[in-house]
């Protein structure tokens, strides 16, 4: 049976990025563009034409839609090569570097998942493609990615039921990337948060030794 209010492929990565990026996309319906977001737009032209090509040997289809019943996932994914057994090998692609974080590993994850649902083939791996170096890079679809995703499911669907905004991250470097950083205001709202610490103690009156 399929869940009433589908999450977004897109909200997991979110939500693995940062929680309040999440909610402030998924929930308030908040976006803001960037350097990054326009590179990454720029980057995604023909991956968003919906054209299907056939290269070495692959049905290569793009901005494929993409579901997952039990989980009540929906998107879409960049690329999806299906190989000549029929195989699906979804390809993600980013317009930087490869993170430290493994939150564009979950987002592929997901795409893999949905196409095993969709297709009834197994999806042993994928592939992310970073425009900076153009090159790929091969990422296993492992046991525990796909833990990761069910778990981040369940979490964004608690958060988004709950209408309740995450603090901002408290990763300074992943504030600077971000595009909603002006709406989220993360140096306010930790500004705020040190003043209500130093009210709650300013009048402590020290214990008698």
């Amino acid at each position: 049976m399929e869940v009433e209010e589908p999450i977004m492929l897109s909200a997991l990565q979110h939500f693995s990025y940062c929680p309040r990026q999440c909610a402030l996309i998924h929930q308030e319906q908040s976006f803001e563009d960037n350097e990054f977001t326009l590179r990454g737009q720029r980057a995604h032209r023909r991956v968003d034409s919906g054209e299907i090509t056939v290269e070495d040997g692959a049905r290569v289809m793009r901005a494929l839609p993409l579901r997952h019943a039990r989980l009540g996932l929906v998107g879409k994914a960049d690329v999806v090569e299906f190989l000549p057994d029929g195989t699906p090998y979804p390809v993600e692609y980013k317009q930087g570097k490869r993170h430290k974080r493994d939150h564009d590993d979950i987002q592929l994850a997901a795409q893999a998942l949905c196409l095993e649902e969709m297709t009834g083939r197994d999806v042993p791996e994928g592939a992310i493609y970073h425009h900076k170096s153009k090159r790929r890079r091969v990422v296993e679809i492992t046991p525990a990615l796909r833990d990761r995703v069910e778990q981040l499911t369940e979490q964004v669907r608690q958060m988004l039921a709950s209408a309740t905004l995450p603090p901002p991250a408290e990763d300074p470097a992943l504030c600077r990337a971000c595009s909603l950083r002006d709406i989220c205001q993360p140096e306010l709202i930790a500004s705020r948060q040190r003043i209500r610490e130093l009210a709650s103690h300013l009048f402590d009156v020290d214990e008698p030794s």
